[in-house]
């Protein structure tokens, strides 16, 4: 039984998949790789899974506080994990540099910029958060509108007044 379902957001289509473990990829429409580990997505819990996590994204998009990730499953090497989960943790609305993430793992920015490219779970696991050392929107598979747009909107969310969106 496969769980793959398309929800629409504010960037187009989004295409989300799970496994009884997590969700296993989350691509938008027309980005580079858009259909790698869409065949991961099996097992029954699957379909709670992409409950959990379109119920993640409506809050999101809505610009409120989204609160837990839903579980994750993303299918990659012992590195690729590290550098992920460093990003799971960069706050909503901040950013962090490829080299920033390098130092604290130890290793280079281009190593770092490998692993970040080849993120499975767009937004959930948050790539669009990293930037180059000057601030630039370097290698974001949607796109730098769409990294744009990201960024600007968790911004809106997390002003400080709370005025949120």
């Amino acid at each position: 039984m496969s769980a793959v379902r398309t929800i629409p957001s504010p960037l187009g289509d989004l295409t989300v998949a799970a496994s009884d473990r997590g969700v296993t990829a989350l691509t938008m429409a027309g980005q580079k790789y858009e259909k790698r580990h869409l065949d991961r997505a099996e097992g029954p819990g699957g379909e709670e899974v992409l409950r959990l996590a379109e119920a993640w994204l409506a809050r999101y998009f809505s610009g409120r506080d989204p609160g837990a990730l839903p579980p994750l499953d993303p299918a990659g090497t012992v590195f690729q994990t590290r550098v992920w989960r460093l990003l799971a943790g960069i706050p909503l609305g901040r950013t962090m540099t490829y080299g920033q993430i390098a130092e604290r793992l130890g290793t280079s920015p281009r190593a770092v910029g490998s692993a970040v490219g080849r993120n499975p779970v767009s937004i959930l696991i948050p790539c669009h958060r990293v930037v180059g050392a000057d601030g630039s929107f370097k290698g974001y598979a949607g796109g730098p509108e769409r990294k744009r747009w990201l960024l600007n909107w968790e911004k809106q969310m997390t002003k400080p007044d709370g005025s949120g969106r």
